[in-house]
């Protein structure tokens, strides 16, 4: 009888910050993770300021005898640290590990469903939709790429009914939240909502939420929700598809 194939450690890779909230809403959202695969295991490394490190959850690996894995970034939008940082420090990696990079989690409709399940744990309802104007605010990038997929979002977000959706960045790009709210404001909208398009707590965050103090509602950033649970199983699921022979020898 055939054993069956080992499925490929998932290796979770996260930005890292100086703020312990951060790493905390990361393993919460890894212990998610794992109680929707059970079998599946899940290891976490942090780029900065957090350990373990990538390249320390990867010579671990390697020096248990394991072969496959699955790289995931916990990012939202392909700027720099899915383009530049992570591919560096995965060509690092053990020779003898065989390792895919999945893709970044956004753009996904379950991320949609969870921005508005957070809407909705703030105090919002289904029936606000049409009289609430949105601020999709998220951490900014310098990457043209990632602004655009945000502006992308915000358009497809507007068109399930809300009043309105504005883009808005608490760093490197405009306008900033604290002006999209005031855009809404003067465009008509009953109530104003920021919603966090974000993974974890930090610096960033807590400057949208200072930018959202005019807002009536704030809701929380996206965290363990279980439809970003879903997302990052999505992804693994996508970049576990046999490698080309050449690729997989």
């Amino acid at each position: 009888m055939r054993s069956k194939p080992v499925r490929p450690v998932l290796v979770v890779i996260a930005h890292g910050s100086r703020d312990p909230r951060h790493a905390a809403t990361v393993h919460a959202l890894v212990r998610r993770v794992r109680s929707l695969r059970p079998g599946l295991r899940v290891e976490t490394g942090f780029l900065d300021f957090t350990i373990p490190s990538v390249h320390g959850v990867l010579e671990s690996l390697a020096a248990e005898g394991v072969r496959d894995v699955v790289a995931l970034p916990l990012l939202l939008t392909r700027a720099f640290h899915a383009k530049a940082d992570i591919p560096a420090v995965l060509r690092d990696a053990p020779p003898q590990l065989r390792i895919r990079q999945a893709d970044v989690l956004g753009p996904s409709p379950l991320l949609l469903a969870a921005l508005e399940r957070r809407l909705y744990e703030a105090g919002l309802t289904p029936a606000d939709k049409s009289s609430t104007g949105v601020v999709l605010a998220s951490a900014g990038s310098s990457d043209p790429e990632a602004i655009a997929v945000i502006a992308d979002i915000a358009r497809e977000w507007w068109h399930t009914g809300w009043c309105a959706v504005r883009p808005a960045f608490a760093s490197a790009s405009l306008p900033r939240t604290e002006d999209a709210v005031r855009e809404l404001r003067a465009l008509g909208c009953e109530r104003v909502a920021v919603a966090p398009y974000v993974l974890a707590p930090g610096f960033l965050p807590d400057r949208i939420a200072r930018g959202a103090a005019e807002a009536d509602v704030l809701a929380d950033v996206l965290g363990p929700a279980p439809e970003v649970a879903r997302v990052l199983l999505e992804r693994y699921d996508e970049a576990r598809l046999p490698l080309p022979a050449a690729l997989g020898a």
